[in-house]
């Protein structure tokens, strides 16, 4: 068989829906400056789809950094990979000052938190080590996973039962074999806004001896109370042995970091092929996270000022009914009964009618039968944004409760393939 032939008839569940509303409810192009009020095809939004979770991304001392460092550096330097050309005294500091924000000995940089975490997982366990993981791993966990040829274990989303089932089991192989256990949780589910339960998995650490790794993208910057993360949200930071988190999210910018031990930063350093065989972050984005998490330090106004939206929001849909989840955290998704189908209705509505852009989510993501809106506040989102996103949010569950989306309609958008 065609090679090419093969892939487009194996596209996925994803990409079978490629030849439906391509820019709009998938790939769609939001306009202007990033805020709480963006354009889409021509017209004015709500948004609330966008991780700018601190409002940092416009942030006038962001902005004028970024530019300072493309002015001085160019988006070119360094050249080369960090153990070869790309290292600097840059991203020695920035790598201090986040080892000293996540109360670790040493921390290194990422130039993607994707690829970082792959190549963590990668460099950490060998044939004799086995990995305990939480079913719910967002998909940079799964993919360093395949690449472990040794044994690893899943256990039921935030079970506690069923993570020490799996630890047992753990514990038998690498009896025999002399490796040892890798848990894997995530901080904030950034799905569902769920919090990875760190100090029920800590409980356990004793009696099975395993290092936990915490993939906390969505997490740090806006959990705990200087905002360096779940753990400290949980009062468990000195038990989280590797602290990964991302600029993606609250930074607003791109890059991740993955904070532990001197020992095994130095380690990893040496052995993470993302990083060795890849150019080094570019300075400007250095310099620029330097000012990003200088600010998430010294302006906590910004983080009291998201949870002020977030509590206004998720109180507000609870109080109208909607069903919300386990949130515990700025991801708020909104769970809704209906069909794929009723799914794009919805969307269509919000977004003609009503003028507010989310993310929707649907199977095989969840199950079938359910929708979920996804909703992310942030710091630059205000109340009457939040007021007029739940009066929308009635008006469409009404529309959906009284069969309204039920219908043989297609809306019209583009398909530019």
């Amino acid at each position: 068989m065609d090679i090419f032939e093969k892939v487009v008839n194996n596209v996925g569940a994803l990409g079978q829906y490629a030849d439906f509303g391509y820019g709009y409810y998938y790939f769609p192009k939001l306009e202007g400056e990033i805020s709480n009020h963006m354009t889409f095809r021509g017209k004015p939004y709500i948004v609330w789809s966008l991780n700018n979770y601190l409002g940092l991304a416009n942030h006038p001392e962001v902005r004028k950094a970024d530019t300072e460092a493309a002015g001085k550096f160019g988006l070119g330097a360094p050249m080369g990979a960090r153990m070869m050309s790309g290292h600097t005294v840059y991203h020695e500091e920035l790598e201090r000052e986040l080892a000293i924000f996540e109360k670790k000995e040493a921390a290194y940089l990422l130039n993607y938190g994707y690829q970082g975490m792959v190549s963590i997982i990668d460099s950490l366990v060998d044939r004799h080590d086995v990995i305990v993981y939480d079913s719910d791993a967002h998909a940079c966990i799964m993919d360093g996973l395949r690449l472990h040829i040794g044994k690893r274990f899943v256990y039921s989303h935030n079970d506690l039962n069923s993570f020490e089932k799996q630890l047992q089991r753990a514990q038998k192989i690498v009896s025999q074999t002399g490796g040892g256990i890798l848990v894997i949780t995530e901080g904030v589910y950034g799905m569902i806004g769920d919090l990875g339960n760190l100090k029920g998995i800590l409980s356990l650490k004793d009696k099975y001896n395993f290092r936990l790794l915490v993939d906390d993208a969505h997490g740090f910057g806006t959990m705990g109370a200087t905002g360096a993360g779940t753990g400290e949200a949980q009062g468990v930071m000195d038990g989280v042995d590797i602290h990964f988190g991302t600029f993606a999210k609250a930074m607003a910018g791109i890059g991740a970091f993955v904070a532990s031990e001197k020992k095994i930063i130095k380690v990893l350093a040496f052995k993470m092929r993302s990083q060795i065989y890849a150019k080094s972050l570019p300075l400007p984005m250095v310099v620029g996270s330097l000012k990003r998490l200088e600010l998430i330090r010294t302006q906590p106004e910004l983080r009291e000022k998201l949870w002020i939206i977030v509590r206004a929001l998720q109180t507000g849909l609870k109080e109208k009914g909607f069903d919300l989840g386990k949130t515990a955290s700025p991801v708020t998704p909104v769970f809704m009964k209906g069909s794929v189908f009723e799914a794009t209705h919805i969307v269509n509505d919000l977004r003609e009618n009503y003028g507010v852009f989310c993310s929707i989510v649907i199977y095989p993501v969840v199950p079938k039968g359910v929708i979920m809106l996804r909703l992310i506040p942030t710091a630059i989102h205000t109340l009457e944004d939040v007021r007029y996103t739940i009066e929308s949010f009635s008006a469409i569950q009404e529309n959906l409760q009284a069969g309204k989306y039920n219908k043989d309609f297609i809306p019209d958008v583009a398909d530019p393939f």
